[in-house]
């Protein structure tokens, strides 16, 4: 089976790669049968607004028809069909790993190595780390995916920028009552408004998810809005205020051991149900932007902005309860100027930016999942992060050839006080320089050739600089004093674009494929220890691999996607330390092995069908099928998990009388029920037997969902 979809992605004629643009300018549809263009913009992906086509990466943006027919409970259900993408869905909605090129795969909690924004604002922490509990996924247009070492443009992004786009697209008043029902008693219901006017735009949406969960001891609660208010004071600029909030409990199931998978795959851990793991959670953001240009021909942009984050957090393990009270302050400026040189085209782009968070974490005894008296620790920690970045543009041949030069600084500073033993006070610096050259090719005005080769910097996220008993100071400061940022060199060669050809009888057809080899030195890998994570560096790790993907449509109406990621990533050089029981260390050799809770084969095929029987009725049938290869789970590969396949249909309807609408939509996921390990908790307890490893998390097994919207517009 792969071999054949193997042959089919490279020997398929241009090997057309899907890179879905489908927000396409065109007035009507006779005109796209003529003429495609790929017009849209992806600020994410070079710090400026650009057409695809022009972006030496490789970038993808969310198809708006499929969002708004589709269960928007995680961002799982969103990003699943992004081409080089996999997620790893851990409690359900909550805590999805998302890796693109091994990037992200390390993260046993939270979102690393990959910049998450919204709206161009950044969800990520100074430290590189993101939790993504206070998106609203009903609230988007769009999300735009910039895959690849962008590490020269933003601050720990060697694996990419994922921007959620807000819902901004309307043209008249509305007002919309969102409703979704399904199983495992899940029920999410919001409103959604937005208004409209010659200077000003406004939009608010809130919603509120209560989900069991499949898992027991997985059910969550949780409230969410997200604003944004934009005023236009004259046709140059643009001043806005962005703010988003969300105030929920989780609840978490842990992981099993081989032995509980196999038996019951959707039972809790024991102890998470005895102690009660949870998260109890409130966050909010409020952001100012300001957006100007100015100059003749308006050849100059100019962009400041700043904001602000509160987020506090209750959690449990299975011996402490932790309350955590974070403070985020945060700006960045930019300039872009767009000139000539020489009698060509150039873009040149500079900006600043500085984040700072604060905040105390004080823990005490976790009693049957009740807070005990006795405070256990407290800390207090800050984390500073100042980045410069510069990017030339420069075409060298009209507006077919174009070089890129990006670059970028950053200083990074941890500190970590304890308040009760002030000797195991400690601070952590790194800082770097990572520049980046690309060069974008226009076979035709709508097919480009582009390569880059640069260097990333990703420093450890503050939870994995936690220190531990066997590190090389036997755990005496309150940061390890042995973890390093990894290093990478990325290399990257592909080709994108769209096409129409009368002569085989498509629409339209969209494509891309990329082949890249990354390098990565002293790679940060996870470990655990009486069910707690720690983190270090390991040698040496070669990452190769291939991303293609096809999109076409074979009549109006009808779109076939087909996507295949191939990932060969090894350890080159592990000489890694691991403990027994009692403490005793084992030094064991893992070069040449696999990295773990990596697939590599990937797969995804999608059929969608949308029919209009009159202006005001739209129907929407979609099928998918998602192939994901064997895994490991731990670096030293002594088990795997097992290959596994499942597909899901959704349909749909909109219909629209005069100024009310009502869509409905209903499908069914995981069709087959098909019994897989969705998250691997990697390289869980070294110092237990292999049987007693907490690695495996189950999947989400068949599920019905249904939804029904109601939409007035004025």
């Amino acid at each position: 089976m792969l071999t054949g979809l193997y042959i089919y992605f490279f020997f398929l004629p241009g090997i057309i790669l899907s890179q879905e643009t489908d927000s396409l300018k065109t007035e009507d549809r006779e005109k796209e049968k003529v003429h495609y263009e790929t017009e849209d913009v992806v600020i994410s992906g070079t710090r400026n607004p650009e057409k695809i086509v022009d972006i030496p990466y490789s970038v993808f943006k969310t198809d708006k028809k499929e969002m708004k027919y589709a269960r928007n409970v995680s961002v799982k259900d969103i990003l699943n069909d992004v081409p080089g993408l996999f997620l790893q869905s851990r409690y359900g909605s909550h805590d999805v790993r998302i890796s693109i090129r091994g990037y992200g795969s390390r993260s046993n909690s939270g979102i690393r190595g990959i910049r998450m924004l919204l709206d161009g604002i950044p969800e990520t922490d100074p430290d590189g780390e993101t939790n993504i509990d206070a998106i609203d996924y009903t609230s988007l247009e769009a999300v735009e995916v910039a895959k690849g070492n962008l590490s020269s443009l933003y601050a720990n992004a060697p694996g990419g920028v994922i921007n959620f786009i807000t819902d901004l697209g309307f043209k008249n008043n509305f007002l919309k009552l969102t409703n979704e029902f399904g199983s495992y008693q899940l029920r999410q219901n919001g409103l959604k408004t937005g208004l409209i006017k010659k200077n000003y735009r406004f939009f608010l949406s809130y919603s509120y998810r209560n989900f069991n969960g499949f898992r027991n001891h997985s059910n969550e609660y949780i409230n969410l809005v997200n604003s944004v208010f934009q005023i236009y004071p004259d046709a140059r600029t643009t001043f806005s205020v962005l703010g988003n909030f969300a105030s929920g409990l989780i609840k978490l199931p842990g992981a099993l051991t081989r032995e509980e998978y196999e038996n019951d795959p959707y039972k809790a851990y024991a102890t998470a149900v005895s102690s009660d793991f949870k998260r109890d959670l409130q966050k909010g953001r409020i952001a100012v932007r300001y957006n100007t240009s100015f100059g003749n021909k308006n050849e100059n942009d100019f962009e400041l902005t700043g904001y602000g984050k509160v987020y506090n957090l209750q959690a449990t393990t299975n011996t402490l309860y932790t309350y955590s009270d974070k403070n985020v302050y945060g700006a960045f400026i930019k300039f872009v100027n767009k000139s000539s040189i020489f009698s060509k085209k150039n873009q040149f782009s500079t900006g600043i930016d500085y984040a700072f968070a604060n905040g105390p974490i004080s823990s005490y005894a976790n009693i049957n999942g009740k807070k005990g008296d006795d405070l256990q620790q407290q800390n207090k920690e800050a984390l500073t992060n100042f980045g410069i970045y510069i990017q030339d543009q420069f075409y060298i041949y009209k507006d077919k050839s174009a070089i890129f030069f990006a670059g970028r600084y950053d200083n990074m500073k941890y500190q970590n006080d304890n308040m009760l033993f002030g000797l195991q006070n400690s601070q952590r610096k790194f800082n770097r320089f990572t520049p980046k050259i690309a060069l974008n090719y226009k076979l035709t005005p709508l097919i480009a050739l582009y390569t880059s080769y640069g260097y990333a910097f990703d420093t450890p996220a503050a939870a994995e600089l936690e220190n531990y008993p066997y590190s090389s100071n036997n755990g005496l400061t309150t940061l390890n004093p042995d973890l390093n940022p990894q290093k990478s060199k990325n290399f990257e060669l592909g080709i994108k674009g769209n096409f129409s050809d009368r002569k085989i009888e498509l629409e339209k057809a969209f494509f891309e494929v990329t082949l890249f080899n990354t390098i990565v030195d002293d790679e940060i890998v996870p470990f655990v220890i009486n069910d707690k994570t720690y983190f270090r560096n390991a040698a040496t790790t070669t990452r190769t691999g291939v991303e293609t993907g096809v999109k076409i449509e074979m009549f109006e109406g009808l779109e076939v996607q087909a996507n295949y990621t191939f990932a060969n990533f090894n350890y080159d050089k592990y000489n890694a330390v691991s403990y027994s029981s009692g403490g005793d260390t084992i030094n064991e050799n893992y070069s040449g092995n696999a990295v773990p809770s990596v697939p590599k084969h990937l797969v995804n095929f999608i059929l969608n069908y949308e029919v209009k029987l009159n202006k005001n009725f739209t129907g929407l049938l979609l099928a998918d099928m998602d192939y994901v290869g064997s895994m490991f789970v731990d670096d030293k590969n002594s088990q795997s998990v097992s290959d596994y396949y499942y597909a899901n249909f959704l349909i749909g309807a909109n219909a629209v009388f005069d100024k009310f609408n009502v869509l409905v939509s209903g499908g069914m996921n995981n069709i087959f029920d098909r019994k897989y390990v969705g998250f691997i908790n990697i390289n869980a307890n070294p110092e237990l037997p292999e049987s007693a490893r907490r690695y495996f998390e189950p999947g989400e097994p068949r599920s019905y969902y249904l939804g029904i919207n109601l939409g007035y517009t004025f």
